[in-house]
């Protein structure tokens, strides 16, 4: 780690639960900084702040910006007092933790509805493996219903503020999400969640959702090995829908651009997800490739052994009729749809399934079995 004072030379971008700032380093040098006023309060033009450059200095493209821990302001006094009204605790022991009004909590409003809730009644859920799915499966539940209500569950295990994402802020703005819910370590959601489990829960009976999309927050770890890495999450979720009595269904992380081998075709993230931690079985979502990179596809899901205990279920939707993201740009590794379509048609076929399975189950019968 690597903390070094600055100051704040500009206000860049504001917007709900963050700050986007221009900083100068003690020593020389200028940045960017992320300030979330939760944390450290709002800051101002000229204030002294703690950075954390850590992974600017590393080289990082996940997480490369610098962060204000603290700042100076005044220098004097309370700097910040804001009561949630909530006696849960985020980020817990460490010097960032803060207090949220828990969905669960005896002081919520939605404690009695929370205290019995205990299934899903077959809400579908889409399980997925990066952050930058989530408003693309989005678009196309919209584009199959645009009357069903998508709440985002987002776990802990990138990112921890939701703020810190502008596809989700954008998407919630072009009303493709419909809710939010932060679960375990996450915050800042719609509604505050002590771990997925009860996210899941909160979504269906507080937020009223007919659909929820599970995904970690932005940026996620990789290491080249089998378990280490971010992907592992997706399993994690497809495991806990399925507790619930909801209906998974597995978005695939497809790239045909990626450079690095183990993420070419199916990613390597995908195929553990399915094979070595979901316990229970998924519909995964297959989408309409061109006839060489589906039959690659094919290749690695049966090479994998993912239909002795998945059900397959085939998307409709082709680029004609790709659906509408109402002005949301995505990319992926900083890659849009013309550099890696594959990504993002995996990613519809998961909304298009997951929309298209609500009031079903998962049967070879209903679904067809590979």
């Amino acid at each position: 780690m690597r903390l070094i004072w600055g100051t704040v030379a500009d206000i860049e971008h504001v917007a709900v639960g963050i700050q986007h700032l221009a900083v100068e380093l003690d020593g020389g040098g200028q940045g960017h900084a992320v300030n979330y006023p939760r944390l450290a309060g709002s800051c101002a033009v000229a204030d002294r702040v703690l950075l954390n450059t850590t992974a600017v200095d590393m080289s990082l493209g996940t997480g490369g910006l610098h962060f204000v821990v603290a700042r100076v302001g005044t220098g004097c006094g309370v700097h910040l007092d804001e009561p949630s009204g909530g006696h849960v605790m985020k980020m817990r022991y460490t010097p960032l933790q803060h207090d949220v009004l828990a969905v669960e909590s005896p002081e919520s409003a939605h404690h009695d509805v929370m205290v019995d809730a205990d299934d899903l009644g077959g809400m579908p859920v889409v399980c997925c493996g990066l952050h930058s799915q989530v408003p693309l499966v989005a678009a196309a539940i919209k584009q199959v219903n645009p009357e069903l209500r998508v709440a985002y569950c987002m776990t802990d295990g990138a990112a921890l503020p939701i703020a810190l994402s502008g596809i989700v802020r954008d998407s919630r703005s072009a009303g493709l999400i419909d809710a939010t819910v932060t679960c375990g370590q996450a915050f800042g959601g719609e509604f505050e969640a002590v771990n997925l489990h009860s996210g899941l829960l909160a979504a269906r009976r507080v937020a009223q959702a007919d659909i929820a999309i599970v995904a970690i927050g932005p940026g996620v770890v990789g290491t080249a090995t089998a378990f280490g890495h971010g992907g592992v999450a997706q399993g994690e979720a497809i495991n806990a829908v399925s507790v619930l009595g909801g209906l998974p269904v597995a978005c695939l992380r497809i790239s045909f651009a990626d450079s690095r081998e183990r993420h070419r075709s199916v990613s390597h993230h995908t195929l553990a997800a399915l094979t070595r931690i979901a316990l229970a079985p998924a519909l995964v979502a297959v989408p309409l490739l061109p006839t060489d990179q589906a039959e690659q596809v094919e290749s690695a899901l049966r090479g994998a052994d993912v239909w002795s205990r998945h059900h397959r279920a085939d998307a409709t939707l082709v680029s004609a009729c790709a659906p509408d993201l109402r002005g949301v740009t995505v990319t992926t590794m900083r890659r849009g749809f013309s550099d890696d379509p594959a990504f993002f048609f995996a990613a519809y076929a998961a909304g298009e399934i997951g929309a298209r399975s609500i009031g079903q189950e998962v049967t070879d019968k209903a679904w067809g079995s590979a």
